[in-house]
């Protein structure tokens, strides 16, 4: 699916004028807690590029992190600009280029436009502020950043897969390559002056969310009900029998390919939502009856605060088949895609068709921070579930595929999930995930707690004769994290445990470990020796856990959906 151009001297003036405002703004802001003068050596020597952040700090100067650090926002904003106008400067021609160039750099387009937002945001931050910032808002703004480091390297990803001229490709990689050095110095720069020091909470917390494992919206009841019982109480809550609170839902739209509900397809409900919906004020619940449906769904960043709620697993599916053989980029061959904050899936199943032999095929792509898919199922062969960016939480969810089936850089984390290997092409090997962490200082990684990691149907005798290998995880991006915490691993999980990516890369710089769990292939007396991969305790564990690792206690119980915060 491609994305919309935007018009590109609109898109320009608008950037401009924004870029303009916040680059008249003072960084002179008093230093009420300003720690001890430093010069840039010492803040560059920190950083991830050193070198870079002296040549790109060198004639400013600043009396501690806090002047440098906003001198490096200033310059990420604008060379975020100059960016996005250099994809656009392409995109004004696409008769020039081939279908599968003007893809790729339309993923560009969409990634550099959240960056630039997200830099706007985080700059308004710092430029006001010369002391640690409250925790929550630290770890906001330090989200956002790892989440431009992101959208960096998918952009890079895609043009050096897709893109099929190379001066286009060597011109624009070179230049993301560059401000993907600037944007580390500048989250690294942030994290040393204004996120305080992690305080974690304990370890073990009770189960949060609906007992009943259910939502509190009584689907036994027909549609038409439901929709009426809302209609008649207005932005009431609908009310539930546990003493949790209640889901607060704004409005609710009702999806029916039979024609007897508000929408035939989930497009059009989707399209009736209200813009930039704040949490507040409630879900816009589109209810999904049971069916088949064929639509490739694209939830952008103003529909805020969706909530989905399906039939149950294999009753309402959505589902595609769109790969990077056929062209596709691996970024925008999923079948569903959200970026809208807040949003929550429920009772769905998420398909893509396309088969292992067409490789990259998305089921699902999530960007949206503080996104929840609760009693979901996410079916396909190579990179089934992408969790892009930001933060996530699936609960009670089934995940189905083959190479680095679970895979992306949010700060995710995943309970009470079945994972099923399944039958790969001949010659190819299973590996659940693949996490792209680009950057120590990124706040992202994939926490597995309490899941259920079995072979499927198809799975089953290849795994017992070992024509099929399964590991946990391999090293996509250089400082991939994966944790395996209090889960159960059946006997297909191969005693080593992880897998290399390509010979020594990233075994010094990853972060893998287990902790607590069971079942025979949760054997570590034969796991890799690599310096990145550990065996934890729980005071490491907790840190991973949806309480420190997504914050979850601040946004999670809105939702509905049952959690636990801590270990278990």
């Amino acid at each position: 699916m491609a994305f919309k151009l935007l018009p590109f001297l609109a898109l320009s003036s608008f950037y401009y004028l924004f870029l303009s405002s916040f680059l008249l703004l003072s960084t002179a802001v008093p230093h009420q807690h300003g720690r001890a003068q430093v010069p840039p050596e010492t803040v560059c020597d920190t950083t991830q590029h050193p070198s870079y952040c002296k040549h790109a700090l060198a004639h400013h100067h600043g009396n501690n992190v806090y002047d440098y650090g906003r001198i490096s926002f200033r310059k990420s904003l604008s060379h975020s600009h100059k960016f996005l106008n250099l994809v656009d400067s392409y995109l004004q021609y696409p008769s020039s280029l081939s279908q599968s160039t003007i893809r790729a750099l339309q993923d560009c387009q969409f990634l550099s436009q959240l960056n630039y937002e997200y830099l706007s945001t985080s700059y308004s931050t710092v430029n006001r502020s010369s002391y640690v910032l409250p925790y929550s808002k630290a770890e906001d703004i330090q989200t956002m950043l790892s989440a431009i480091l992101t959208n960096q390297q998918t952009c890079l990803d895609g043009l050096q897969t897709t893109a099929s001229d190379p001066r286009l490709k060597d011109r624009l990689s070179g230049s993301l390559l560059n401000d993907t050095n600037l944007h580390s110095v500048s989250l690294a720069l942030f994290v040393r002056g204004w996120v305080p020091e992690r305080k974690n909470k304990p370890s073990f917390s009770r189960n949060l969310g609906f007992q009943n494992g259910r939502l509190p919206l009584e689907m036994s009841k027909p549609a038409r009900d439901i929709y009426e019982y809302a209609r008649r109480n207005g932005r009431k809550l609908l009310q539930t029998v546990t003493d949790v609170a209640s889901v607060v839902i704004r409005d609710i739209v009702i999806v029916s390919q039979d024609g007897s509900g508000n929408y035939s397809t989930i497009n059009d409900a989707i399209a009736a939502a209200p813009n930039n919906t704040a949490s507040a004020e409630g879900y816009f619940l589109v209810y999904i009856t049971e069916g088949v449906y064929q639509e490739y769904v694209n939830i952008a960043k103003n529909k805020k605060n969706l909530m989905l709620l399906g039939d149950g697993i294999n009753r309402t599916v959505i589902t595609g088949n769109r790969s990077v053989v056929d062209g596709w980029t691996t970024f925008n061959s999923a079948t569903f895609i959200v970026v809208g904050q807040g949003f929550v899936a429920v009772n769905i199943t998420f398909r893509n068709t396309a088969g292992p032999i067409k490789r990259q095929a998305v089921a699902l792509r999530s960007g949206a921070d503080m996104s929840t898919f609760y009693s979901c199922s996410f079916e396909g062969y190579q990179d089934t579930l992408y969790t892009h960016s930001m933060r996530q939480l699936y609960r009670e969810c089934d995940i189905y595929g083959t190479v680095d089936f679970i895979f992306g850089n949010a700060a995710v984390v995943l309970q009470n999930c079945n994972i099923y290997p399944r039958l790969p092409m001949s010659g190819q090997f299973n590996a659940i995930t693949a996490q792209g962490r680009t950057d120590p200082n990124q706040n992202t990684g994939i926490s597995i707690q309490n899941a259920t990691i079995k072979a499927s149907d198809g799975l089953i005798d290849a795994s017992q004769n070992g024509t099929v290998k399964t590991y946990l995880g391999r090293p996509w991006k250089e400082y991939s994290r994966t944790i395996y915490m209090q889960s159960f691993m059946d006997d297909l999980i191969e005693a080593s445990g992880w897998r290399e990516w390509n010979g020594n890369f990233g075994l010094d710089t990853l972060y893998y470990a287990e902790y607590d769990n069971r079942g025979r292939g949760s054997a570590t007396g034969n796991r890799v020796t690599w310096p990145g991969y550990h065996l934890i305790n729980a005071s490491d564990a907790v840190n991973f856990t949806a309480a420190n690792f997504l914050q979850a206690d601040a946004w999670l119980p809105r939702t509905g959906v049952p959690f636990f915060a801590g270990l278990i």
